[in-house]
């Protein structure tokens, strides 16, 4: 529950953003893929890859339609809808081992603010879980190239029964780290991220990035993690709603 009313500001209009609660989030949840790193046109080629191999149809659009879904639904729809071939576990296998080897080639694509954000974030004592629907594998090399115990859960689409939208990841996430979900804030950029969030009970921060986060009560919004502090985490997490798109 929120403990003060959501207040809406938009655009201009929004003023100085100061924290209405002394109290810091209990943990800060980040998704990874379009939010913490620009990840997501790497699974959209890797899907095209597959497509052309089997003479499938799949197109860009098509692969906009799959951000943040557990790569099993994924794999399904490949299926299904391109023509791809193999089993659930065959396609998310290739698509991860394509999606790894794109990201040993050109380094991690680290999204606008994502570094900045969880230093500040880390430096105040708050801590972090990452909360993908990608696999450890994928996970654990982004994990990796942060300094040790940024993030102090890792739950990945591998580790849980249910993907996003339903809430066991982010759940999953408040139980590792010991926290109560209505205490946190999720940063996502996908509205099946944010559903799968909301649902657990945690504030959520809509961040802007391949596909629209539609306005919606008790959803801040930005267009990027540069105009994000942790006093605004402060805020939100006390009720506030920014709404910077």
């Amino acid at each position: 529950m929120l403990r003060t009313a959501p207040l809406r500001y938009l655009g201009s209009d929004y003023p100085s953003r100061v924290p209405t609660s002394p109290s810091l989030p209990a943990a800060v949840m980040w998704d990874m893929d379009g939010t913490l790193v620009d990840t997501e046109p790497y699974w959209i080629h890797a899907e095209l890859e597959l497509a052309e191999r089997d003479g499938g149809h799949w197109t860009h659009e098509d692969g906009l339609t799959l951000v943040g879904n557990d790569l099993t639904f994924s794999a399904q729809q490949l299926r299904e809808r391109g023509g791809i071939k193999g089993t659930d576990i065959e396609i998310v296998n290739d698509l991860l081992e394509r999606v790894i080897a794109q990201v040993r080639e050109h380094g991690i694509p680290w999204r606008p603010g994502a570094q900045q954000l969880l230093q500040s974030i880390t430096a105040a004592g708050i801590p972090c879980a990452l909360v993908t629907m990608s696999y450890s594998n994928l996970a654990g090399v982004v994990a990796e190239a942060l300094p040790a115990g940024t993030f102090g859960a890792l739950i990945t689409g591998d580790m849980v029964a249910n993907g996003k939208p339903h809430p066991e990841p982010y759940l999953t996430a408040a139980a590792a780290l010991g926290v109560e979900p209505a205490e946190c804030v999720a940063l996502e950029d996908s509205v099946t991220g944010i559903t799968s969030a909301e649902a657990a009970g945690m504030h959520t921060l809509g961040v802007k990035f391949l596909v629209p986060i539609p306005a919606a009560p008790q959803r801040s919004r930005v267009a990027s993690l540069e105009q994000v502090t942790v006093e605004d985490l402060r805020s939100i997490v006390a009720g506030t709603v920014i709404d910077l798109l």
